[in-house]
């Protein structure tokens, strides 16, 4: 059986994505293959695409790290699924195509309240702020969370889940406009940093106390105010590095006040790790999206034979929230 897909070629600018024939790929034990009604594009499939995110040994070659669709057949010893349910997944690559792999037990149902197009939204962003936020845990009630870039996916993910488990989020951003998505996602505060120094604000608003937890995707330029904004025991949780890799700070703070920072990446995380990621995010969150609320936030749909509109989208910084390409229009 034949399918379409996106390639990316040997990598490169937007005009490098086409689409190709290729094999339904078969599931293998463990896993299940997916008809993919849609699928989420996202930050690191633009830079797998340049050459600057090459994927983990042994995963796809492919992009898309999410889909949403029907199960079209089961790999060998899968219970929990059978062919025809609503799912959304978490992909070791290939999800921009007709038909892709995932391992059953990174999938999830699709909540009751969502379109296959929604759920196509979730897992990479919420499987990311669970296991960055929640486990462990270090957002709750009466915590305060910083978290950078609240128009991205992930910013207006974060908000929602913490702001539903009690933290009082603030949160930075590029323009009014994505101020203004971000209250209306449940931020207290949203700085416009082009406009305001966030540790200014942070410690003013605070009254000098700090931020319990910082989520940061920026890197370098953000490092040194992100450390003077932190509480007494406060966390630096470092998920990206869109403005670098490399600086220098004073480390002195980090003693004085009991900081920690970590970081982590979703993908190269082994089967078992997003295994139970997937599972604590569904016992704790799923029954809060089918009562309609921390709902994904779908800024754009393109279908795939637009995929490279998509990828100029997200490098343009314009959304706000996800985009979403849909692959089987019927």
């Amino acid at each position: 059986m034949r399918m379409q897909r996106v390639s990316h070629g040997d990598g490169g600018g937007i005009d490098v994505l086409h689409l190709i024939d290729d094999d339904v790929p078969a599931p293998g034990p463990g896993q299940v293959l997916i008809k993919v009604h849609a699928a989420g594009v996202n930050r690191p499939d633009v830079m797998q695409r340049s050459g600057t995110y090459p994927p983990p040994p042994g995963a796809s070659p492919y992009l898309g790290l999410e889909v949403a669709g029907v199960v079209e057949s089961l790999g060998e010893g899968v219970t929990t699924w059978v062919p025809g349910d609503r799912v959304c997944a978490l992909t070791a690559g290939g999800g921009y195509s007709e038909y892709c792999v995932a391992d059953a037990s990174h999938c999830l149902p699709v909540p009751t309240t969502l379109s296959l197009a929604q759920a196509a939204a979730l897992p990479e962003t919420y499987f990311t702020v669970w296991a960055n936020l929640f486990d462990p845990l270090r957002v709750g009630e009466g915590k305060r969370l910083l978290v950078h870039g609240g128009s991205s996916g992930i910013g207006l993910t974060a908000i929602q889940l913490a702001r539903e488990a009690g933290a009082l989020v603030f949160t930075t951003v590029g323009s009014d406009e994505k101020a203004r998505a971000c209250q209306d996602a449940g931020a207290h505060r949203a700085i416009n940093y082009r406009k305001e120094n966030f540790s200014a604000v942070i410690a003013d608003e605070t009254a000098g106390r700090g931020i319990d937890v910082v989520l940061d995707m920026v890197g370098a330029t953000y490092v040194e105010r992100n450390i003077q904004s932190l509480a007494i025991d406060g966390c630096l949780v470092q998920i990206g590095t869109l403005e670098g890799s490399r600086f220098e700070f004073d480390v002195s703070p980090i003693i004085m006040r009991r900081l920690t920072i970590t970081g982590s990446a979703l993908r190269p995380r082994s089967i078992a790790q997003k295994a139970s990621i997937a599972k604590g995010l569904h016992d704790r969150f799923w029954p809060v999206l089918n009562e309609r609320r921390c709902l994904p936030v779908v800024n754009a749909i393109f279908p795939m034979n637009r995929v490279r509109e998509a990828h100029e989208l997200m490098e343009s910084n314009r959304h706000i929230g996800k985009i979403v390409l849909q692959v089987d229009t019927r």
